[in-house]
């Protein structure tokens, strides 16, 4: 069963490893990276991110603190982080993952 949707207010860029830009719009896109797409599964970041994003997506904790904890674990495994501008989300599509050029 999927997961309900629970939006951002400001969307995040992260450049993965490859390269390449993606996209995350919500708590559920952060944590189905973290749990099937994730390049490090260790680490205080990472645990940190798995936990506050279950908790926000059972209302248990802002999504805003999971959001921050996405960002740390990025962070620990080398992957920058940016704030997505409204405009791009608008044309992302609904889930906001959609690969940057």
């Amino acid at each position: 069963m999927r997961l309900p949707e629970i939006p951002w207010t400001v969307p995040l860029s992260v450049r993965l490893q490859s390269g390449t830009n993606r996209i995350f719009a919500s708590v559920y896109d952060a944590l189905d990276f973290l749990e099937h797409e994730w390049p490090i599964r260790h680490g205080q970041g990472y645990e940190r991110a798995i936990m506050t994003c279950r908790g926000a997506l059972n209302h248990s904790v802002p999504s805003a603190v999971a959001r921050e904890a996405f960002i740390g674990a990025c962070l620990e495994a080398g992957m920058a982080t940016s704030a997505v501008a409204a405009h791009y989300h608008a044309r992302s599509g609904p889930h906001g993952n959609k690969p940057l050029s």
